[in-house]
């Protein structure tokens, strides 16, 4: 839904997709929707990315250094919601690696381009839920106990506490970082989440009923990445196209910093 709109105000969009026979078809979908413009003005190009490799991040990046000139916009958006026990091919639990980690060694591949690209904005989906996790720096890959809801909410802190210490190192450099809570919208990212059988049609019904469209769901992200009343606005965060005050522990710079630190080392950009 983000790309479809930022296609429809005549962008370049690269989609970072794990899947490329999936990702093609979306993106067949999304240019049949906005339609070939006789100017030739927006593109939607699809790369492959997964960000539970970080050699696929590495060879993204790679790729896009290679291939762009200019990097504008950067929106942090793939997730993965209350999975069970799982690890990335790098051995990393897979919310906080996909989420936190394969956002963050992108994030950092990519700062060069986007430093040079200024005035250029990093755009960071975190979640509400966020409120329900901790950053225990004894368990970050949960070897010791693991909770898939805290999991997850952890990682989305994680996305906060990443964009808060992103905008503090970036001041002065023209690029800015916001994170954002997209609203509860209807995808299939819940797929791990089981419903009894009996329950499925309330909850089918309560969903179309109180969920968010995709479409709704992108207004922040769309906001965030092209309004000219964000323009140099960074380190906040968003829902419905508002700042949101954060609670006391997503606002910890000392958290921020040492998970930072721990992250690098994680992701191999530190020995």
């Amino acid at each position: 839904a983000a790309a479809t709109e930022l296609l429809r105000m005549r962008a370049r969009v690269i989609m970072g997709c794990r899947d490329r026979a999936r990702a093609e078809r979306a993106a067949r979908e999304i240019r049949a929707e906005v339609g070939e413009r006789a100017d030739g003005a927006g593109e939607l190009l699809v790369r492959e990315l997964d960000l539970a490799s970080l050699r696929s991040v590495r060879a993204f990046c790679h790729r896009v250094l290679q291939e762009e000139s200019r990097l504008d916009v950067l929106i942090n958006n793939a997730g993965i919601f209350q999975c069970p026990y799982m690890k990335t091919e790098d051995g990393f639990e897979m919310q906080f690696g996909v989420n936190h980690l394969g956002h963050f060694l992108l994030t950092n591949l990519l700062l060069g381009l986007l430093k040079n690209s200024a005035p250029s904005r990093i755009v960071v989906v975190s979640s509400k839920l966020y409120k329900y996790g901790e950053i225990n720096f004894e368990d970050l890959n949960s070897e010791i106990s693991y909770n898939k809801s805290f999991c997850y909410s952890r990682s989305k802190l994680a996305n906060i506490l990443f964009a808060r210490e992103l905008a503090r190192r970036l001041e002065g450099t023209g690029v800015t970082v916001n994170s954002l809570h997209p609203g509860i919208v209807r995808t299939n990212l819940g797929r791990h989440v089981n419903i009894p059988l009996l329950a499925k049609p309330l909850f089918n019904l309560v969903s179309w009923a109180f969920f968010k469209t995709p479409l709704e769901g992108a207004q922040t992200s769309i906001y965030l990445a092209s309004s000219p009343d964000v323009e140099g606005v960074s380190g906040k965060y968003f829902g419905d196209c508002k700042e949101e005050e954060l609670l006391p522990k997503a606002m910890d710079d000392l958290v921020a910093r040492k998970l930072w630190d721990i992250s690098e080392v994680m992701v191999g950009l530190l020995k």
